[in-house]
């Protein structure tokens, strides 16, 4: 996963357990691709300060996702959602032959989500 799509989704899930200053910074980063330094002077620290609260949310988040793993359990039950939905179509459509066997693949798909969630 791209690095800052990944930073994205971590801190769409994990961000509020950041400081509010945590959370100012690094959404400046993630968010409005702004520089160490457009930062630095903006909050009135220094850009190794700025560099320093990144890496730091980095890890903290990453830890986070290490034990909680919401962000794992998103992208599976997202997966098995667009299955459902490939299969439903064409199902609807009449495009499957054993219109049985794909009904047993949907409701297994929608029992693996639900065990998950």
């Amino acid at each position: 996963m791209e690095k800052i799509v990944e930073q994205g989704l971590l801190y769409d899930f994990y961000g509020e357990l950041l400081t509010r200053h945590q959370q100012e910074i690094y959404e400046g980063v993630v968010y409005e691709n702004l520089s160490l330094g457009e930062i630095a002077e903006a909050e009135g620290v220094s850009r190794q300060a700025v560099h320093d609260i990144v890496k730091r949310c980095d890890k903290t988040l990453l830890g986070y996702e290490e034990k909680l793993k919401l962000v794992a359990k998103f992208a599976n039950i997202k997966e098995k959602i667009s299955r459902i939905n490939e299969l439903s179509v064409k199902f609807e459509s009449g495009e499957l032959n054993d219109q049985k066997l794909y009904g047993s693949q949907i409701r297994d798909l929608s029992d693996q989500i639900m065990q998950e969630l």
